[in-house]
């Protein structure tokens, strides 16, 4: 069976100290230790969630020396985003049909309003 990328992806966004590391990656690159910082968590459980997001291609970790530095790595968010933009597009069409259909209930509410006076 393929790999569901897309599944991985989300899966890996879906819990907020994940998404709080990525935004901060978007800055540049960070240790563990630089990355566990704003968080009241073990260097362990960063570690944990680091690897979540190395599995799910979202983030990259290399060796310098005693530095293991990571990097975000925009492929999967990118994937991600062209998936969601395809709803927003279905979301925006639906919602402009409302839209219009509450301004055309809205007119005839009026026009009836005016007879009855």
């Amino acid at each position: 069976m393929a790999m569901d990328h897309l599944s991985i992806t989300f899966g890996a966004l879906a819990d907020p100290t994940r998404r709080a590391i990525l935004a901060r990656l978007t800055k540049g690159e960070a240790s563990v230790t630089e990355l566990s910082k704003p968080f009241d968590m073990t260097l362990p459980a960063i570690s944990k969630h680091l690897k979540v997001l190395e599995r799910a291609g979202l983030i990259t970790r290399s060796r310098d020396a005693q530095w293991r530095p990571c990097r975000l790595k925009a492929q999967r968010l990118e994937e991600a985003a062209d998936w969601v933009e395809r709803y927003r597009e279905f979301w925006e069409q639906s919602f402009d049909r409302l839209e219009r259909h509450l301004r055309e209930l809205q007119r005839k509410d009026k026009t009836h309003e005016q007879k009855h006076k």
